[in-house]
């Protein structure tokens, strides 16, 4: 790495290809991270999205989820004021009170991003979900007793898993709940 500024090779609305000696890594144009949120109903479900990403072609059952820190509305937001806007956002379920459960960066050969994995409590169902402005988000709740092998039936159906869903059943089992 050079003690120098990166170079920037390429910028668009949203991410950022800079250069750094020899290293290549993204970061996106206006973020302070991503949030990841880990929601856990009353009857012990966990609160899980499903939705088309065009970067792996296929459908993805992922964490709800959203970037902290992009939007001009919400710069003053912390992150776990971030993670209860989106989950409501993205799946209907309000949440009374987040805390921080683990900080650290996503993809570090990648990109500079930092995640932010939440716990949201006291959730209660306001709408339907589905996120915002053309998301199209399904909704699952899945009984925790049962998460893993649903995980299982949807990947053998085609739906790539992401990882941080485990995170956050580790999280979970640990009795963070």
């Amino acid at each position: 790495m050079s003690d120098s500024a990166p170079e920037m090779l390429y910028r668009g609305r949203f991410l950022e290809l800079l250069k750094d000696g020899r290293w290549e890594y993204v970061q996106r144009v206006k973020a302070r991270g991503a949030v990841f949120v880990v929601a856990l109903t009353e009857d012990r479900e966990l609160v899980l999205v499903e939705q088309y990403r065009v970067p792996v072609k296929a459908r993805t059952l992922e964490l709800p989820a959203g970037i902290y820190g992009d939007e001009d509305s919400h710069e003053h937001e912390t992150p776990e004021q971030c993670a209860l806007r989106e989950l409501e956002e993205e799946t209907g379920f309000r949440g009374a009170r987040a805390r921080l459960l683990a900080t650290g960066p996503v993809a570090p050969g990648l990109t500079n991003e930092m995640a932010f994995i939440v716990r949201a409590e006291g959730l209660r169902r306001v709408h339907a979900g589905g996120g915002v402005g053309g998301e199209d988000i399904t909704v699952h709740t899945v009984p925790l007793a049962r998460a893993h092998d649903w995980l299982d039936e949807r990947r053998r159906a085609g739906l790539q898993v992401e990882p941080r869903i485990y995170a956050g059943l580790h999280f979970l089992a640990r009795g963070e709940d």
